[in-house]
């Protein structure tokens, strides 16, 4: 027999086999993949630089669907509040990825790039420099744990008995339909307020700084 007119194997196959892998189980190996591929191990290492480039692979393929034109949209609470929104629907799509690409530092080029465009919405708003990660990776933390969320049973409080906890109870009672929704929609508005509020320092803050400079200068005269 000759060659297939179709490669068995190239990183898409592979990405693909992976992420289904994942999906299913919460994890993937090599050899469990070319098993699923119906090739041998090493063929797969011909592809790929190992496992931690088939995470990287992954974690491309989950970012894709984040829309990144949001990114240069509008103000830059809007634009941050848009993005947040995209990347949770992209990792809501694949919650058994989540613990897989957040154990591992981000590599991919692609991925990356997500990133320095966020940065430089926020330091062309007016952010300090050292406030810029920190927001990041709070709101990728919040964005990462709403995703898990939405996997979750919309009732994740059940009392055994009620009477225990009365208002526990009542209170779930009165919790209305999208509970995922509604918590997730709750924590970016405080995390965006709180952003501006640390913008607004911020500025007052070197304007305060500016000033001063300007009348010591004055002060001191030719």
């Amino acid at each position: 027999m000759g060659r297939p007119r179709t490669a068995l194997l190239d990183r898409e196959r592979i990405t693909t086999t992976a992420l289904e892998l994942v999906d299913e189980n919460g994890d993937f190996s090599v050899p469990r993949i070319a098993r699923r591929l119906g090739v041998q191990t090493g063929s797969v290492y011909h592809h790929v630089d190992g496992r931690d480039g088939i995470v990287e692979l992954l974690r491309e393929r989950v970012s894709e669907s984040i829309d990144t034109a949001t990114l240069a949209a509008g103000p830059w609470d809007a634009a941050l509040t848009a993005w947040a929104r995209s990347y949770r629907a992209a990792f809501a799509a694949h919650p058994r990825a989540i613990p897989l690409l957040t154990t591992s530092p981000v590599r991919a080029p692609r991925v990356l790039d997500q990133y320095e465009r966020a940065v430089t919405l926020l330091l062309d708003a007016g952010f300090a420099l050292p406030d810029v990660m920190p927001l990041i990776t709070g709101l990728e933390n919040l964005v990462l744990g709403s995703a898990l969320d939405l996997a979750a049973p919309e009732t994740m409080w059940v009392p055994a008995d009620e009477t225990a906890t009365p208002l526990l109870a009542r209170a779930l009672d009165a919790v209305p339909v999208g509970r995922a929704d509604r918590a997730f929609d709750l924590a970016l508005e405080g995390c965006v307020a709180h952003a501006r509020a640390v913008l607004r320092d911020s500025l007052q803050e070197r304007q305060e700084g500016q000033e001063g400079q300007e009348g010591q200068e004055g002060q001191e005269g030719p």
